[in-house]
């Protein structure tokens, strides 16, 4: 069974005092006496404890401790506290441990930098004993409520999966059996026309298997690149030079293949190159537009809108599609994610209800940033927005 979220609170509540014991801690301090005196109070409050004198070794030390928390000092020989802290978000074993600054700088410009680093917490020196324990307990029980959330989210996903994919392989893969079966028995009595009539419908089934099965791919392959620094860093210098073609040939081409030419509306604004791969932007565009026309009836309209856009930090390229359809609650829209098909007794389609989760975790892999906007049996809107490729 599932737990609440007040399980959830009242269980990380009781972490400080039933789960110390097989917490890994680090502190990476240069000052010996400091040093020693933290890692034999955290040994004393339970935990398991190493030390580093410096950042280097503090590095190297986490490679191999896999801490569950970090307390280091930024000012250090070999490698200060930032490029420790920059060393662990670059590895996937490490990104998501907590991390405290412990240091006597309190300029404001030292503190934006660790935070923008993802540092957690920032004391400032001298620390109290009950202070930096107090810290300490917080970002522990904040990591396993988060946990604890990811794991209801997977549990809901693997559930999803669980019910639906038998579903969605079923389909399409019953009527390929049956009217290849009907083929093979009736070979000899049935007319060539209605032989194409049969193939049409094992061919449609057969596409429609074939688009699930590289939905899921596409999937597996967003989860691996999130996790995959070097890769990410790569795929991030791929751009599209005229998205605003793209777009219009995307939704063409979905507005013919749903026979609704005449709904599709374009509106191009101002052009211009962004930051992402041209192959990723078509796919982005492929499962919107589909769900858009596949969640419409024929004679409303479907909108594509592009162009440059100002925003608070400079100019961005913006992309939205919207459709005058079933539309989506705002609670649907809050949990719209992995394998999330809503309502799926009253809008029985093929699909695994994985396009959206797609154009997202597409979309966020280039740095971009991806919004539903509607209402139920009203109409709905994605907006993608994108990062303009810088002038050299």
């Amino acid at each position: 069974m599932l737990q609440t979220t007040n399980e959830i609170l009242t269980a990380t509540s009781a972490y400080s005092e039933n789960k110390r014991m097989g917490v890994r801690i680090l502190i990476i301090e240069d000052v010996h006496a400091l040093r020693n005196d933290l890692v034999e109070l955290l040994r004393l409050e339970g935990f398991e404890v190493q030390g580093a004198e410096n950042g280097r070794i503090g590095l190297d030390i986490a490679y191999e401790f896999k801490p569950d928390l970090v307390v280091c000092d930024i000012m250090m020989p070999e490698l200060d506290g930032y490029g420790v802290l920059e060393g662990m978000r670059a590895e996937p074993d490490l990104r998501a441990v907590p991390f405290i600054f412990m240091t006597a700088r309190t300029d404001r410009s030292d503190i934006r930098r660790g935070m923008g680093l993802g540092a957690d917490d920032y004391l400032t020196k001298p620390v109290e004993n009950d202070e930096l324990l107090a810290a300490i307990r917080a970002r522990l029980d904040k990591r396993v409520t988060i946990e604890e959330m990811t794991e209801i989210k997977l549990t809901q996903l693997r559930d999803s999966i669980t019910t639906a994919l038998p579903h969605e392989l079923r389909t399409p893969l019953n009527t390929i059996i049956g009217f290849s079966d009907m083929l093979m028995m009736e070979a000899p009595e049935i007319a060539p026309e209605q032989v194409l009539e049969w193939a049409g419908h094992i061919n449609d089934s057969a596409l429609r298997l074939h688009r699930m099965v590289e939905n899921y791919l596409t999937y597996v392959r967003i989860q691996a690149l999130m996790s995959d620094p070097k890769r990410l860093a790569n795929l991030r210098k791929q751009f599209t030079s005229n998205p605003h073609i793209t777009a219009e040939h995307q939704a063409i081409f979905r507005a013919q293949s749903a026979q609704r030419e005449a709904d599709l509306t374009l509106h191009h604004g101002i052009p211009a190159p962004i930051l992402i791969g041209e192959h990723d932007l078509m796919k982005i565009l492929d499962e919107l537009l589909d769900n858009a026309f596949k969640f419409s009836e024929a004679g409303t309209p479907v909108i594509v809108q592009t162009g440059v856009e100002p925003a608070a930090d400079g100019d961005v390229f913006r992309i939205r599609v919207t459709d005058y359809g079933r539309g989506m609650t705002q609670e649907q829209i809050k949990a719209a994610g992995a394998y999330m098909q809503f309502d799926r007794v009253m809008y029985e389609q093929q699909g695994s209800g994985l396009g959206i989760a797609i154009a997202r975790g597409l979309t966020e892999l280039y740095d971009g940033r991806f919004a539903l906007e509607g209402e139920m049996n009203d109409h709905l809107t994605v907006t993608l927005t994108f990062c303009l490729v810088p002038f050299s």
